[in-house]
């Protein structure tokens, strides 16, 4: 699928947004930051790398557009809640023991677990500095922004604490597993369209409804994600299929297939995931295989469907543009569709 306009129209602002951001000489400890948005490489030279995806961000400028407002005054709020983003990417990382992040090394792993705490940190801390950095905002606006990218954060860190301790357990029931995501990956994305829409407009309708499309998005791209971790095309997603098998990754499919499983294919599905070796192909293979038996793909396909319907149906009782409402229509297919 052809990728939205809302993910290429912010672009070029978002990543002078951020650049400006993380402009803070030549420390190591900014240096660490570039490279982790792919502006510098393991040298410290720079290199046309781009900042991720920058969903959030583009969420954020779309929803004050969408509200009626002007993008540019949402700016330092989507800067905002990529650098916060990112830190939580860096610790992401640290408490995965991934080394690689994007086919380069990651920063805890290139500078040590001392530095990659300190360099979260700082992305945490420069993301609530470029929020309050403008004066464009009404105060009262500028609190009410303020409030919900903090409650996003500790939701989203709430959210992290929950898929941790699910990875020390025996079993975890999907609706678990949904309203962790829904905080872990869901509370930034919702908190992205919120902040935009409180900027764009004073209507407590719209204002709602934005946050609660923002809720159904956040659980579908996450649905959508855990998906491509199993039966992505590595073609498309730049990782081999069942990929989080791989990992021995709890995500929605081997939840839902654990939940569920019965008799031999159960006991097969504890076996490999309490492996100390390395999963070869073998164990892979017999894992797609349980997931087949069991429907997994169409199960999960389903959830997505269904969050995909409800973001669009949250809009329904406000009024927007014709253009604004194709394009959040259009926005749900492409998170639902989307192959990488």
């Amino acid at each position: 699928m052809a990728l939205p306009d809302v993910f290429t129209r912010y672009r070029p602002a978002i990543d002078a947004g951020l650049r400006q951001a993380l402009d803070g000489g030549a420390s190591d400890l900014y240096a660490m930051l570039r490279y982790h948005m792919g502006w510098l490489d393991e040298e410290g030279r720079p290199t046309e790398g781009a900042s991720g995806k920058a969903v959030r961000p583009a969420l954020c400028l779309f929803a004050c557009e969408a509200a009626g407002g002007v993008a540019e005054q949402a700016l330092p709020a989507a800067v905002a809640i990529e650098l916060v983003h990112n830190f939580s990417l860096i610790h992401d990382d640290i408490q995965d023991g991934d080394t690689e992040r994007h086919h380069h090394p990651t920063v805890w792993y290139r500078w040590g677990h001392s530095h990659g705490v300190n360099a979260g940190d700082a992305m945490f801390v420069l993301g609530h500095q470029a929020l309050i950095a403008s004066d464009g905002l009404a105060p009262r606006t500028a609190l009410a922004v303020s409030r919900i990218l903090t409650r996003a954060c500790a939701e989203m860190i709430e959210g992290q604490v929950l898929d941790l301790t699910f990875e020390q357990r025996a079993s975890v029931g999907v609706e678990e597993y949904l309203r962790m995501i829904g905080k872990k990956t869901g509370a930034l994305l919702e908190g992205s369209l919120h902040m935009g829409a409180v900027i764009g407009c004073e209507d407590p309708a719209t204002i709602e409804a934005m946050r609660c499309f923002g809720n159904a998005l956040g659980l579908l791209f996450q649905v959508r994600d855990d998906m491509l971790g199993v039966w992505g095309v590595a073609e498309r997603t730049g990782k081999p299929v069942g990929s989080d098998i791989h990992r021995r990754k709890k995500s929605l499919p081997i939840v839902h297939a654990l939940e569920t499983a019965e008799g031999a294919g159960r006991e097969r599905l504890v076996e490999i995931y309490r492996k100390d070796a390395p999963l070869d192909e073998a164990d892979i293979e017999s894992v797609l295989g349980v997931l087949a038996d069991l429907g997994t793909q169409q199960v999960c396909e389903a959830i997505a469907d269904k969050q995909a319907d409800r973001s669009v149906a949250e809009l329904d009782t406000v009024e927007l543009s014709p253009k604004a409402r194709r394009e959040c229509e259009e926005l749900t297919q492409f998170l639902l569709k989307r192959d990488y």
